[in-house]
């Protein structure tokens, strides 16, 4: 036992390192396998780097090829849109240059007419004058034979003309004169008694004779915006901004292709104002949300209801009327958002009331009585959007609730012929109505309206039987029928001018009044040979 014991400890030994041996040799067989796997992986790495980076360059290639086709096109269009922009730029400069020759050509054909025209007019001035001096010579030798006939007639007489003159005064007044002085003394009377009230009917009735219907219109706003990008905002998202507009100013929004503009469509003008200004704050102040919405409208509708008030103190201070209800003046204020054939209704209501004082204080009335009359004539305009009726009902009803004279009421309610008139004032109100609306420029029309008219009159009176030609004179306020005499007897032509007359009424839309003359003629023509 003790002999094989060195040996049994060598051979665990030897075992041992022939095991470390082995685990080393494994170890740097491992390494080496590593070692030639990373390389191998390196070349395969540098390998598809180097196929990527070719790949690569090569797509850089073509979109380098690409960006210069698409370089290429992009500027070959823009030279092209370049030059039919050029080429209609010279298109239209040869028009304008057309029209300006054109133009000059008239001006100077326009300019020989006026230099024969002066010429012609110089030609008639020499004969003007020629005949003149031959007129004064004429005139100069019948004077002097009619100095000559009278000295011939002085001879015969035995006296002169002055002394032949007072002779004859001098008998009709010896016999003439009880007779005489008992007709002035009986005109003196009667001119005393009945002077005042007739010239104060003579004239109210000739100013009545004035009298127009008057009607009404505009009812759009144009609001001008900055951008059309303005109007994406106002619309805002899903139409929540317009709507929240519509719902809290009571008007209707009109957003088309007109570039920078938007149309505020309503009847009634104050709301048509206070929507207005609600748009030009918002467009100005940039924020435009519903919250917003509400605090501008708000704004905006006191700031009318306070302009309301000022206009309405300035027109009554201007005709010197001090004591008006507050409210009723408020009323009077709102009239300067109305119009009526562009005529603004508050301007129209001064200037009755300037009319009417100055025809009462003609005929010795109470001058400031009528200018409030004049003044609140058109009150019911004020509300006559928002409640049923007439402006001449409210206006009496508005006119009464303040309490105003039995005077300006009647007033209010006659100045369409509505009621009978009661009292010279009220003859003058309406009088002044019809003053203040048919003075020169006073009201517009559109030539398209007035063209529409002109030829819905015509097409309206050919419409009749019997009718062979229809024309519209003075600006569409008569009419004129000429009537096939074999077709329609007098009879027939009166019953068909009371048929034109009431269809006018009832489907045209004029201002003022338009006359019908129904014409038949008659000929009966032969010849004697």
């Amino acid at each position: 036992m003790n002999i094989h014991l060195p040996i049994l400890a060598l051979d665990v030994t030897a075992i041992v390192f022939m095991v470390v041996m082995i685990i080393a040799l494994i170890g740097a067989g491992a390494l080496l396998v590593i070692l030639l796997v990373s390389r191998a992986k390196n070349r395969g790495a540098e390998k598809t780097a180097d196929a990527i980076l070719k790949d690569a360059k090569i797509k850089a290639e073509h979109l380098v090829k690409n960006a210069q086709l698409d370089a290429k096109q992009s500027a070959f269009e823009a030279k092209q849109q370049a030059e039919n922009e050029i080429r209609s730029r010279k298109g239209e400069l040869a028009a304008e240059e057309q029209k300006l020759s054109l133009r000059e050509q008239a001006f100077d054909q326009r300019e020989l007419a006026l230099l024969e025209k002066e010429k012609d007019i110089d030609r008639k001035k020499e004969r003007l004058d020629t005949s003149i001096a031959n007129y004064e010579k004429r005139q100069a030798e019948l004077d002097k034979k009619i100095d000559d006939i009278i000295k011939e007639l002085e001879k015969v007489a035995g006296m002169s003309t002055q002394e032949a003159h007072d002779e004859i005064m001098a008998r009709v007044e010896s016999k003439m004169a009880m007779e005489i002085a008992a007709y002035i003394k009986n005109a003196e009377d009667e001119a005393r008694d009945t002077a005042s009230a007739k010239a104060m009917d003579l004239l109210a009735l000739a100013c009545q004779k004035y009298a127009q219907d008057v009607t009404t219109e505009r009812n759009v706003s144009v609001v001008a915006l900055p951008s059309d990008e303005m109007k994406g905002r106002i619309i805002g998202r899903e139409g929540r901004n317009i709507r929240v507009l519509e719902q809290e100013l009571g008007v209707d929004l009109v957003i088309d292709d007109t570039p920078e503009a938007i149309t505020v469509s309503c009847f009634d003008p104050i709301r048509r104002e206070i929507a207005r200004r609600t748009l030009e704050y918002l467009v100005k102040d940039g924020r435009i949300q519903p919250g917003r919405i509400e605090e501008v409208v708000a704004k905006c509708r006191k700031e009318v209801e306070e302009s309301s008030q000022k206009y309405g103190e300035e027109a009554c201070f201007k005709l010197g009327l001090p004591r008006i209800n507050r409210e009723l003046v408020n009323y009077i204020g709102r009239l300067h958002w109305r119009t009526s054939y562009g005529q603004n209704a508050l301007v129209h209501s001064m200037e009755v009331g300037y009319l009417t004082g100055i025809m009462a204080g003609e005929l010795g009335l109470d001058v400031n009585l009528a200018r409030r009359a004049g003044l609140l004539h058109d009150i019911g305009k004020s509300v006559d959007f928002e409640q049923e009726g007439s402006h001449v009902e409210l206006g009496a009803q508005l006119a009464k609730k303040f309490n105003e004279p039995e005077v300006v009421v009647n007033s209010i309610e006659s100045h369409h012929g509505d009621v009978e008139a009661r009292s010279i004032i009220a003859h003058l109100v309406a009088a002044a109505d019809a003053l203040s609306a048919a003075r020169p420029g006073a009201r517009s029309e559109t030539l398209q309206t007035y063209v529409k008219r002109i030829e819905q009159l015509e097409t309206l009176s050919k419409s009749f039987d019997g009718v062979s030609q229809a024309y519209a004179l003075q600006s569409g306020r008569e009419v004129r029928v000429m009537v096939i005499p074999e077709k329609v007897s007098d009879a027939q032509a009166l019953i068909l001018a009371q048929q034109l007359r009431a269809k006018i009424e009832e489907e045209v839309t004029y201002p003022g009044q338009i006359k019908v003359s129904v014409i038949r003629e008659y000929r009966a023509v032969e010849t004697a040979k």
